[in-house]
């Protein structure tokens, strides 16, 4: 379905075989192998110096960390293992690198029979804690944290996507008569939005906010329908509004709405959630999970993959959207790492929302990197 993907097939598996050392994907370091907890990571062929970042890395200009397309290669586990991933809904763009592996047979490859099953997080996050799924696709949100904190054996182990910098999905304003962008001022302002107060969007929220003059105790909310928020917002409902892709598109360029602030640039805050049995008990099927995830943003999502015509009508269908939609907004920036303090950035949001108490949870218990360090072959 796609040229740019599929032209480069034959090359890239030459590239592979005779890649080597001397390849910017390869590792240099000449080891075999690292143990790293109780597993050996290995070098993977395809990838490198350039599949991992410094978690402490914040720039919103950072590179995310790729491979080569159609790397790190798969690796079948000797008996299919059957996994349920939950996921609030099938139709949103930064689920479709998982809907394209699994059309695309990526997760077969693994040896894994994946189902994606549309559940909101606060149906999922149970059933994940019992091990009655095996992930979820969705955000360290709230829930989530409160959940960690009583007891679930729950962690955030891939990252998901962060915006592109011509994006502006996240907090906009109508003008009072005579207002200036610069000069607004949020504090007592009435805020519609389809989103909670413990959504993770509480944090970039936060942060607009703060730069004019509010913050997330000195605004009123007013929670509507996804078809509703843009609406209330036009007629004077509602002063502001979190609007999303492609909603923003509606109001951009005219001059009685002002866009005060989104999603950080360079920071995915969703993405892959893992239960006990992925984490612990199957750890080889997890990391399964994520190569096919991995090598699926490889191989499709890499740079503008919306200026390829031919794989935007394909993701259209696959999402069951209209084309046209699809293509309005920018490409997301896919992003399987994790930043390091998102989490206790979350957690602060949640709290000044009044969704969350005491001290934040540490990342020790909220975050493993290790699985995608591991399918990607980086060693400590």
């Amino acid at each position: 379905m796609r040229r740019r993907a599929y032209g480069v097939v034959v090359v890239v598996t030459a590239v592979l075989v005779s890649a080597g050392c001397s390849s910017k994907y390869s590792d240099d370091s000449g080891s075999s192998g690292a143990t790293v907890g109780n597993r050996t990571v290995k070098p993977v062929e395809g990838c490198g110096k350039s599949s991992w970042t410094d978690p402490a890395d914040l720039s919103p200009t950072r590179v995310p960390a790729r491979c080569l397309p159609l790397a790190p290669s798969a690796q079948p586990l000797p008996k299919t293992r059957k996994v349920t991933i939950a996921t609030g809904t099938l139709s949103a763009e930064y689920v479709a690198p998982l809907e394209v592996a699994l059309d695309k047979g990526e997760f077969k490859k693994e040896g894994l029979d994946v189902t994606l099953k549309v559940l909101p997080t606060p149906d999922a996050l149970p059933l994940l804690a019992k091990g009655d799924i095996d992930a979820m696709w969705a955000a360290p949100e709230a829930a989530v944290m409160n959940g960690v904190e009583g007891g679930f054996d729950i962690k955030w182990v891939a990252g998901n996507f962060s915006p592109d910098p011509k994006s502006k999905s996240g907090l906009w304003v109508k003008l009072k008569k005579g207002e200036a962008a610069a000069d607004v001022r949020m504090a007592g302002r009435r805020m519609g939005t389809m989103i909670g107060k413990g959504s993770v969007i509480a944090y970039p929220m936060e942060k607009a906010l703060a730069t004019h003059g509010g913050g997330l105790d000195k605004i009123q909310y007013q929670q509507l329908g996804s078809a509703d928020v843009l609406t209330a917002l036009q007629n004077g409902g509602v002063d502001s509004a979190w609007l999303l892709d492609p909603v923003w598109r509606k109001v951009d360029g005219n001059p009685a709405y002002a866009f005060l602030g989104g999603q950080p640039l360079g920071e995915p805050l969703g993405g892959m959630l893992y239960g006990r049995s992925l984490l612990h008990d199957d750890v080889d099927a997890g990391v399964a999970l994520l190569r096919a995830y991995i090598r699926t943003v490889n191989t499709y999502f890499t740079g503008d993959y919306k200026t390829d015509a031919t794989f935007v009508a394909y993701l259209a269908k696959l999402l069951k959207t209209d084309e046209t939609v699809l293509k309005s907004t920018p490409s997301l920036t896919m992003d399987w790492e994790i930043r390091a303090g998102t989490t206790t950035r979350l957690q602060a949001a949640y709290k000044a929302a009044g969704v969350s108490k005491g001290a934040a949870l540490p990342e020790s218990r909220t975050v493993d990197r290790s699985l995608y360090e591991e399918a990607v072959g980086h060693q400590p």
